[in-house]
């Protein structure tokens, strides 16, 4: 749930994993499904690829720069998934 605008999901839940792909994986998929299920979403926005790093602006690194681990998206738009000129 998006409280108001600019503000994080609450609840939000991640998930990670070193050995799989996860946008791919049976039983993460379960998980979210349970998940959405158990907070009673009642609409869903999937993006249709990737849509950025995964690292967190202000978490991973600081907040207003880019991420020193994947540049590539510094010259994208994460939305047209093209390079910026």
């Amino acid at each position: 749930m998006l409280p108001d605008e600019g503000r994080d999901p609450d609840p939000l839940q991640r998930w990670f994993s070193q050995d799989t792909e996860v946008r791919t994986d049976p039983l993460i998929g379960e998980e979210v499904i349970a998940f959405v299920t158990a907070h009673g979403a009642r609409s869903v926005n999937v993006a249709n690829g990737i849509i950025g790093c995964p690292h967190e602006e202000g978490i991973d690194y600081p907040s207003g720069s880019v991420c020193p681990y994947c540049p590539y998206w510094a010259g994208h738009d994460r939305w047209a998934a093209e390079r910026i000129p």
